[in-house]
């Protein structure tokens, strides 16, 4: 059974706080009280298990980069009308991204009960594996590193993929300061993430064939 008190799960939207109420084993609803609180006029702000930190704090800010992850990539799905399949993979993976946002919201402590939470699961990283290959078989053979651009979404997924690369290296970092913790398949799941993007960026260029590639020295 999860903690039947709940989850409170402050991600890093604006200035919402979000309630994350679970029942039973799976979230049951997210109930937006008040979207103004004023607790956070002093710089803190509270993580899931009611510790208040500061807010430009390391797992704030890797859970806020996860959040600026999540937006670009429903900015590169405006632009996929025409691609269902990678459509509906990022939308998984933007429910997963609120997953990864309630899993670092409520770290463990020493010295704490230890509670069953929501945590990003080893399937969750199988799947962003699976779907990377499937798409790559899709994709013309790299010759070299892309450029990044081409069609509007692939773009954004760029974008996208290098915010990914940014939260990477905070929960990296997170995870190596003394008295954190990042769970394994959390710190798994974000470094998939990255690839999943890129090769979905390519997906989206015509499955590859209309990337542009460096050319080492063009312009010199």
């Amino acid at each position: 059974m999860l903690d039947a008190s709940g989850v409170r799960a402050t991600l890093n939207q604006g200035v919402a706080k979000a309630k994350l109420l679970v029942q039973g084993s799976a979230a049951a609803m997210v109930v937006l009280n008040k979207i103004y609180t004023r607790t956070g006029d002093a710089g803190l702000t509270a993580l899931g298990i009611g510790e208040r930190v500061p807010k430009h704090s390391l797992r704030i800010a890797s859970y806020g980069s996860i959040d600026e992850t999540n937006a670009f990539i429903g900015m590169a799905r405006l632009h996929l009308a025409v691609s269902p399949k990678l459509d509906a993979m990022l939308g998984r993976v933007q429910n997963d991204l609120f997953d990864l946002g309630a899993d670092l919201t409520t770290p463990e402590r020493e010295g704490k009960p230890r509670r069953e939470r929501l945590r990003i699961s080893e399937q969750q990283v199988a799947r962003l594996e699976a779907e990377i290959d499937e798409l790559n078989a899709e994709l013309a053979p790299l010759t070299s590193f892309v450029l990044p651009g081409g069609t509007a979404a692939a773009a954004a997924l760029h974008v996208a993929r290098t915010v990914c690369r940014r939260a990477e290296r905070g929960m990296v970092a997170l995870a190596n300061e003394a008295g954190e913790h990042v769970s394994a398949p959390a710190l798994k799941y974000i470094n998939r993430l990255s690839d999943l993007l890129f090769v979905a960026s390519r997906y989206a260029n015509d499955k590859g064939s209309a990337d542009t590639l460096w050319v080492p020295g063009q312009n010199r």
